[in-house]
């Protein structure tokens, strides 16, 4: 049996330390406390730094700014924390001209003992520093505490074991087998330069016993060539394999040993050899790496594991990149991007626009842009199929689809559009969705994880059946990214974006300035024939309004951003607005700096608009501290309910800029859908 130390959190440390590394021995080295919020405490017994429950009375939290980092090429911080109670703890990233500091890393989940983050600091010509965010909660007797951050230049998946923490490799634990440090006395087995990890099969208790030496989880998307060394005996006797596993516990095999009589190496105890292994690694969302070793009893041998390196290039030059999910991206204003359809279907999907009007929503991306629509009259004929094609898409891979769909026109709304997966190789074409919600004029958001393992491409039926069942369905902003939808949408927000799903997002009420308050609402508002009819961010979410049954005509309701930084580059301010009823009032984004007597102006807008929701976008800048104030005034009668969603704050000036409000805008139309349209 080989000799070993079981596998510790601390390992004397060889790597050199970059600018932020702290153990907090004696000082908190090069951090500041930020003076707008309340002081990290060096604790000079217990060398860490921690929040201080009795200067937490007001619930506030805790900032601390790391040095300059100037850092050209990619590297992995790490932290050992401890988190207890109701506390949370945060990592961002802050870079000049950013009114908002990037989220990193975050969590809320408490511990008995502590933790190691890994997260990975891309490569990047902009300096930026590290902003540690701590917060106790409201629980009695919640900590946070920070023992030590180190900042290396390498990829946190990386590992020769000498680290301390082993690079934040850990065991995913198992009673009996498990994966330990080792060094050797044996000469065959080590040149004495140092560590590694090995599991034996003398610890095995029952048949196919497991152990499993789990990576750190990846926090950006990387491809490339991961390396690693490996020796074995025995190997008949167990599995040696190498999978990824993503936040789903999905696993994918990326690698397994070859058995003794597939190799030419002499697997005899005396001539031990270490195997290099090389293994193309993609890695879009993130992804744990487990090494995973299988006995079938305790003669089943060993494995020694060492030197885990990774490269950006991949191992084989033929190896194909990592798909680019953005080619099946589009919007439709400029076209029908890499969608098509079949001769036989004789373009039954058309692209269309609809001028603003007070009968009928225009497209999702701007309110006043294209979009697809089938099932129009001017195509509707009994008994046909109307196909879309998306580009196609590799298989052994997973993918979110997303993409807004609206009902239209008076007939039938049931199943009238589905969306399928088509193989090329003439497999039955896969059902993945059916259209469920039968809302009219509001464009419900659609999210579906897809994952196939052959080639495939994603096709949008609409199917009519008889003239009279006919429903016209329309179609927007398809996106498809890497991953699982539902891990997506739990993965980290950004503070800049803004849907109110959960809540104000540190917007608040002025209650100095205004005579009402803006509410959130689902779904229509109290009052007919003023408001919308769903949010814009999925249609059946939450939007913010004002309620003007409850004002009275020229009363006002300020809505506060946060405070923002100021910086000498053009910002971009872009949010959605809704502004349908005969008695509309007016909506204004003003510039608060606290410094003058007067709030500047940016973008206002007056009277009714139609029911669809609108994009504005706003450019400004603002070199010091301040504010965007939502300024709404309720018209002169109860149908004057204004609404916005989907705040957007960006660092340089807005894409495609326009100023999208339409002022002194003229409204016309019927409840004939057709007429208000532009075909194109």
């Amino acid at each position: 049996m080989l000799p070993f130390y079981l596998l510790s959190l601390i390992v004397t440390a060889k790597a050199e330390l970059l600018p932020g590394s702290c153990s907090f021995q004696d000082s908190i080295c090069d951090y500041m406390s930020d003076p707008d919020f309340l002081s990290w405490t060096l604790d000079p017994s217990g060398h860490f730094i921690t929040v201080e429950e009795q200067v937490q009375e007001d619930q506030g939290k805790a900032v601390i700014l790391g040095p300059d980092v100037e850092q050209q090429d990619w590297s992995c911080f790490r932290m050992v924390y401890q988190v207890t109670g109701s506390a949370s703890l945060q990592v961002q990233k802050r870079t000049d001209g950013e009114s908002f500091d990037q989220v990193l890393w975050t969590t809320q989940s408490p511990s008995e003992s502590r933790l190691i983050a890994s997260i990975d600091l891309q490569n990047s010509t902009e300096t930026f520093k590290i902003v540690i965010e701590g917060k106790l909660g409201e629980e009695e007797g919640s900590s946070v505490s920070i023992f030590e951050i180190k900042i290396s230049d390498k990829y946190c998946i990386e590992c020769d074991f000498e680290e301390d923490h082993l690079c934040g490799y850990t065991n995913e634990w198992n009673r009996y087998m498990n994966w330990r440090v080792g060094r050797s006395d044996d000469t065959a087995l080590n040149d004495g330069t140092g560590q590694y990890v090995f599991v034996d099969s003398t610890d095995t208790k029952r048949f196919q016993e497991v152990a499993k030496l789990v990576s750190p989880m990846t926090t950006v998307p990387m491809s490339g060539c991961l390396s690693f060394q490996y020796q074995q005996y025995h190997a008949g006797d167990h599995l040696f394999t190498l999978f990824s596993r993503d936040q789903a516990r999905q696993y994918q095999e990326l690698w397994r040993a070859d058995l003794p009589e597939n190799n030419n190496v002499n697997w005899s105890p005396e001539t031990r050899v270490w195997i290099p292994v090389q293994v193309d690694l993609k890695a879009p969302y993130p992804i744990e790496l487990v090494f995973e070793v299988a006995f079938n009893g305790p003669h089943g041998g060993y494995v020694i594991l060492d030197e885990i390196s990774f490269s950006p290039e991949f191992c084989n030059a033929g190896t194909e990149p990592t798909f680019d999910p953005s080619v099946a991206n589009c919007d439709f204003e400029s076209g029908y991007c890499r969608y098509v359809q079949t001769q036989i279907d004789s373009s039954l999907w058309r692209r269309v626009s609809v001028r603003p009007n007070i009968y009928t929503a225009g497209d999702h991306t701007t309110g006043a842009g294209s979009f697809l629509l089938a099932n129009s009259r001017f195509s509707l004929q009994s008994g046909y199929v109307s196909r879309l094609f998306g580009p196609p898409m590799p298989g052994n891979q997973k993918y979110c689809l997303k993409f807004f769909y609206s009902l239209r026109g008076l007939s039938g709304t049931d199943q009238v559009l589905s969306a399928y997966l088509y193989y090329g190789d003439g497999t039955k074409q896969e059902q993945i969705w059916t259209q469920n919600y039968k809302i009219r004029n509001v464009w419900i958001a659609v999210e579906l994880t897809i994952q196939s393992q052959k080639n495939a491409q994603v096709v949008f039926i609409s199917t009519c059946k008889n003239i009279w069942s006919c429903g016209s369905v329309g179609l927007d902003d398809i996106k498809v990214t890497l991953g699982d939808c539902a891990l997506l949408a739990s993965s980290v927000s950004a503070p800049s974006h803004c849907d109110f799903e959960a809540g104000l997002c540190g917007f608040t009420q002025d209650k100095e300035g205004d005579s009402g308050d803006w509410m959130l609402a689902r779904g229509p508002t109290p009052t007919s024939y003023t408001g919308p009819r769903g949010d814009h961010t999925t249609g059946v979410g939450h939007y913010l309004h004002i309620e003007a049954s409850v004002m009275l005509a020229g009363h006002k309701a300020r809505l506060l951003s946060s405070s923002l930084r100021g910086s000498r580059e053009t910002q971009c301010l872009q949010f959605y607005y809704h502004m349908y009823g005969s008695g509309i009032g007016q909506l204004s984004v003003y510039l608060q700096t606290g410094q003058e007597n007067q709030d500047k102006l940016l973008w206002t807008s007056h009277g009714e608009q139609g029911i669809s929701w609108l994009r504005a976008s706003v450019n400004y800048q603002c070199v010091q501290q301040h504010q965007i104030v939502f300024e709404a005034t309720r018209g002169a009668s109860v149908r004057s309910d204004i609404a916005i969603d989907d705040v957007v704050f960006e660092r340089g000036p807005c894409r495609e800029y326009a100023d999208d409000h339409i002022p002194h805008l003229r409204l016309s139309g019927n409840n004939n859908d057709i007429q208000s349209m532009n075909f194109k």
